[in-house]
């Protein structure tokens, strides 16, 4: 099957879907036939992708009939866009298999047709994002999977804080492509040269100013939609409001594509920049991954917490890129290399490990019927398969080894520490900060998943709906299990991945030159210039020969039967649940040491009995984390916002005479700017 037919193949698979789901007069046949097309398409654009990444040779399509002035519909899938084709693909399968299941629990309360329909548009958009070659098929690809996936967080609309939810996540989506319109129109030679050639050879002849504004628009553009601090106010919002298998998606791939034309723009068009562009990115980067993790920390809804760690994770990214850009204007390319293909690497994994542990979440509030870790506990007896799978998707975000999280992680660190070979000090200086804000991150990374696992499965049930929890249905622990094995395969066969990227890397002009030496498969991922080399294969044989060890030693240690009983209680004679160690106990020390930046306000409420004044009836202690983030950005720009439209409406005087009289201003000013520009 050539990739041209599998390309076709993709878009009628998804199309299939689409209709298939619209057409279902029953939920359960709704609900196969959205998987089913969503599968289908997948699969396909796995088979576009695959030969590209293999033979290097690109494939395209082209329909220039189709909106002819703006120079039509065009496709080319080179070795970059087939690996973020590949990841969408990888991130679509698992999902869609689980909705077939998990959305049954939405049948009396949404349009599975309605569903359906989106969700195959907003797949099926996701893979056309990076198969797009010129501005027009790009903007209107990227509209496509913003709206489709605007109406998914939408699927359980009466709820008010889905609405809310919605609403910032249209504005922030719209806000980044205010920015993404000015930047292609900065690229593009004229308005029918918007060919992605075009635009590398317009970027070419921009003034240095001019290329800097496009890198900023770039960056505001592409990391809205990624969630990079401060334009990922959404993401805490929309991903608990949308179905979990559409958390999985939206996290661990929509976001990545943001990755995507950042690397397509910044790298591939504009062939790099000064150094202050790769600094910009290292101090955004390394911003959003610790603040996303310490807001993961204060989070007692689940799927919250991973919604920030899906910014931190966002921000390990980027500061592979960042690293690899200042390594690249100076020349070292070989060290900027595993940089850039860290950074990728860190984008694959994370869309598998983020998306088991969204499809995790989705099967406990299955049971469950809460996001709150509070009312949750002792859920590794009641969903063994569930437990098993979350704590796989927990060692690997928390970059444990062998697992991939570590591996991808462990080369942006070798990125970071290629800082000393920077001739100039200044600029070097900053890579042992980010070393610091890098490792103080994948600590608390790793506390943050001890206190989502230990107390969501662990101890005794909170609430009566997590005693009575039972394992989730075939399909759902099936889609887990596809992701915890790729977890697992990626994290062991790291050093034959980590080749294929290289290939990526070479696909863009200029930015892995074909002298740089690329490693060959192997059972060790080397560093260039000797920096480091480590074995995922060996440490994986490390590890399990020392848990082995351990386990036959206490074994012999302790021949004789083990005495149960029960947990001293401090002289109370049966353990509750509320004698547990909750989250918010778990993070106070936290909170405390990181009091200035979380600001936590406190509401104490003293009830006293109305006959009795000294008799306390209640005492009822509040405190909640507020992100300053939203109320020395978000909140001033929100209450001007609001101030300007209530007296911009003063122009709505109801007069038709007035109306043509802002007619023929707007007519004046369209032709006198025509006139300027011409």
């Amino acid at each position: 099957m050539s990739a041209a037919f599998a390309f076709g193949v993709m878009l009628a698979g998804f199309g299939a879907g689409a209709a298939g789901a619209l057409v279902s007069r029953q939920g359960r046949t709704a609900r196969l036939a959205t998987a089913a097309g969503a599968v289908i398409g997948s699969l396909a654009a796995l088979g576009v992708a695959a030969p590209v990444l293999v033979t290097g040779t690109g494939v395209s399509l082209a329909a220039p009939g189709l909106l002819a002035a703006a120079g039509g519909l065009a496709f080319h899938v080179d070795a970059l866009g087939a690996f973020f084709l590949a990841v969408v693909a990888v991130g679509a399968i698992p999902a869609s298999i689980h909705g077939a299941s998990s959305m049954a629990a939405y049948e009396r309360r949404s349009s599975l047709r309605a569903f359906g329909f989106a969700f195959n548009l907003f797949v099926a958009a996701m893979c056309l994002v990076p198969s797009a070659d010129n501005a027009l098929t790009f903007l209107l690809a990227w509209e496509l999977m913003s709206v489709a996936s605007y109406f998914l967080v939408m699927t359980d609309a009466a709820d008010s804080r889905t609405r809310h939810a919605g609403l910032w996540y249209l504005a922030m989506t719209e806000l980044g492509l205010m920015a993404l319109l000015p930047m292609f129109a900065l690229l593009a030679p004229g308005a029918d040269r918007m060919a992605f050639a075009d635009l590398r050879a317009g970027a070419a002849r921009l003034p240095g100013a001019a290329r800097g504004v496009v890198f900023v628009l770039a960056l505001l553009g592409f990391g809205s939609k990624a969630g990079l601090v401060p334009l990922h106010i959404w993401l805490p919002r929309a991903h608990p409001a949308a179905p979990s298998h559409v958390s999985a998606l939206m996290s661990g791939v929509m976001i990545k594509l943001g990755i995507y034309g950042l690397i397509r723009v910044v790298f591939d068009l504009m062939g790099g920049g000064p150094p202050w562009w790769g600094g910009v990115l290292l101090i955004a980067g390394s911003i959003s991954a610790l603040l996303g993790v310490l807001y993961a920390l204060m989070e007692h809804d689940l799927k919250r917490l991973l919604a920030y760690h899906s910014v931190e994770n966002i921000g390990i990214i980027v500061i592979g890129l960042g690293a690899g850009s200042i390594l690249h204007s100076y020349g070292l390319h070989g060290l900027a290399a595993i940089g850039f293909a860290g950074a990728l690497f860190h984008t694959l994994n994370h869309a598998c490990f983020k998306g088991l542990l969204f499809l995790g979440a989705g099967n406990v509030l299955h049971q469950a019927h809460t996001r709150n870790m509070e009312e949750m506990g002792g859920l590794v007896r009641r969903m063994p398969v569930t437990s098993a799978q979350f704590l796989i998707g927990s060692a690997a975000i928390a970059a444990l080894p062998p697992l991939n999280g570590f591996a991808s992680e462990w080369m942006v660190f070798q990125a970071l520490l290629a800082g000393t070979f920077i001739p100039h000090p200044g600029v070097a200086a900053g890579f042992p900060v980010a070393v610091g804000m890098l490792a103080l991150t994948s600590g608390l990374a790793a506390a943050c998943f001890v206190k989502a696992f230990g107390i969501t499965f662990l101890a005794m049930p909170r609430s009566r709906a997590a005693a009575e929890a039972a394992e989730a249905s075939g399909a759902m622990t099936l889609a887990g299990w596809l992701l915890a094995g790729a977890c697992v395969m990626l994290g062991i066969g790291a050093s034959f991945v980590v080749p294929v990227l290289y290939g990526v890397l070479r696909s863009v002009d200029g930015l892995l030159p074909a002298a740089t030496p690329v490693p060959a498969p192997g059972w060790w991922i080397a560093a260039p210039q000797a920096l480091g080399h480590v074995s995922p294969v060996l440490l994986a044989v490390m590890l399990g020969a020392a848990m082995l060890a351990t386990f036959l030693v206490v074994r012999r240690l302790h021949a004789r039967p083990a005495r149960a009983a029960d947990t001293w209680g401090c002289g109370r004679i049966a353990q509750t649940p509320r004698m547990e160690y909750t989250a918010t106990a778990f993070a106070e020390p936290l909170r405390r040491v990181f009091a200035e930046l979380y600001r936590p306000t406190r509401d104490l409420t003293v009830t006293v009995h109305p006959d009795a004044p000294r008799f306390v009836q209640s005492i009822t202690y509040r405190s909640e984390v507020r992100p300053w983030i939203e109320q020395a950005l978000y909140t001033p720009l929100i209450q001007a916002w609001r101030k300007t439209g209530s007296r911009v409406r003063g122009l709505q005087a109801g007069s038709v005479h007035l109306y043509l009289v802002y007619v023929m201003l707007a007519l004046i000013a369209a032709l006198t700017s025509a006139w300027w520009f011409a």
